[in-house]
């Protein structure tokens, strides 16, 4: 079902394979350095350059070492002469390979997800261009309350992910690597060949490391994807919301051939919705391990390991997979535009508020609670605008008080204030 939406580009980075790519770019961007102060015979990272990663041999020698980046190492240096070889890993530790490697992978994999953060807002910015002058009935508690216009969903849920999309691009800007030595100590490499060598990769160098990079930076960037999912699933529940037959006023589309169900022919169910709302839950569930991988023993211990062996691709490829399916869904939402113009023009309940501040306006010597008994009694006692302007004048007239019954709200200026907040987001995002 993945493959569907596309997410080969995101999935591909966290293969065996593309993970001990990334483990040979930082130990050939090491080897550059230490080449530059003549540490290292010069053309040693060119010739290294040309290893080729062969992950069942890796898994073969690793069998015997019990450590895969050992393994990684030897399976490697064996390509090539003694010679030329035994400088590789020389004078860092198998977290400064990991931890740096998962920086680039990480990097690259939230530029990934950033794309489609941007797509997607702005795809909601065109659906809420759309339905600008479209006025639907505003829910609250799920009863209805005032008219509001439409596209101000669609614009909320583009407004949070230009939100997101600031948090997302501050944590990526602050990924740092190491290569530290063994503790942290810099017994053979300096720090300032660390910096040389990080900056090479476009990496920023983390202030402090111990034997690996600090988990707070992973524990952030879990939570922003959390964040973003659970934007996804606000959005995921309106528009479920919105499809209940009660409701009927958008619809997931409908591909030609599709079933909504086994046994009932009208079915066309919001799945695409539901299964975002899923996936949300996931995401959200990645939160509490991360947190709890920031306190290893000592300088280090490996317990965060197993977790961000399958938490990490897991949590960059549905990311994706909820963004580029969310996306489906926006582009391709049916919105039943009479229907919902309809329900505003049926419904007098949406006139109460302005109704009483009217009569606030009105009646400066009365008190507020006293307007609001009438208006509340005459609006419970209405079910058309002919009896509300009916009831609301016998109310009125029977508290002898002030009353314009004949002026209602001007929906234009719903439109123009919603154009203000439309403004607002297209400057933020």
């Amino acid at each position: 079902m993945i493959s569907r939406y596309d997410i080969e580009d995101v999935s591909h980075l966290w293969t065996e394979e593309g993970k001990f790519k990334y483990y040979l770019t930082v130990e050939l961007a090491h080897l550059q350095t230490l080449e530059e102060d003549g540490l290292v015979p010069e053309g040693t990272a060119r010739k290294l350059s040309a290893a080729r990663i062969n992950p069942t041999r890796i898994e073969e020698i690793e069998r015997v070492t019990n450590h895969d980046v050992i393994a990684f190492c030897t399976s490697v240096t064996e390509q090539f002469p003694p010679e030329d070889g035994r400088f590789f890993h020389f004078g860092i530790t198998s977290s400064d390979v990991i931890d740096t490697a998962h920086a680039l992978l990480i990097k690259d994999s939230m530029k990934l997800v950033e794309t489609d953060l941007v797509s997607l807002a702005a795809a909601l910015r065109v659906r809420a261009e759309e339905t600008a002058n479209l006025l639907c009935i505003g829910r609250s508690h799920g009863i209805s309350a005032e008219a509001m216009v439409f596209g101000q969903k669609f614009l909320s849920a583009s407004a949070e992910l230009g939100r997101r999309l600031a948090d997302w691009r501050q944590a990526s800007e602050g990924i740092t690597g190491q290569l530290s030595g063994a503790v942290g100590n810099y017994t053979v490499v300096t720090p300032e060949q660390e910096e040389r060598t990080l900056h090479r990769l476009g990496l920023k160098v983390e202030a402090v490391s111990s034997q690996v990079v600090p988990r707070d930076h992973y524990a952030k960037i879990i939570s922003i994807g959390a964040l973003i999912a659970s934007g996804l699933e606000r959005l995921a529940v309106e528009l479920r919301l919105l499809q209940h037959s009660d409701i009927d006023e958008v619809r997931e589309g409908f591909s030609k051939g599709q079933k909504g169900s086994s046994t009932m022919p009208h079915k066309k169910n919001p799945i695409s919705s539901e299964n975002i709302t899923g996936m949300a839950r996931l995401l959200r569930s990645h939160v509490i391990p991360v947190l709890e991988n920031c306190a290893l023993w000592h300088e280090r211990d490996i317990s965060h390991s197993s977790v961000e062996r399958l938490l990490l691709p897991d949590h960059f490829g549905l990311l994706v997979y909820a963004l580029r399916r969310m996306k489906t869904v926006v582009d391709n939402l049916v919105i039943d535009r009479p229907r919902i113009e309809a329900k505003v023009e049926a419904n007098e309940k949406i006139y109460s508020s302005y109704v009483l501040h009217k009569l606030i306006e009105g009646n400066p010597t009365t008190k507020r609670e006293e307007l609001y008994e009438a208006v509340q009694a005459a609006f419970f006692r209405s079910k058309t605008k002919d009896e509300l302007r009916n009831n609301l004048h016998s109310e009125l007239s029977e508290r002898k008080l002030c009353h314009d019954a004949t002026k209602w709200v001007d929906f234009e200026n719903l439109r123009f204030h919603y154009q203000c907040q439309f403004k607002k987001v297209l400057n933020r995002v």
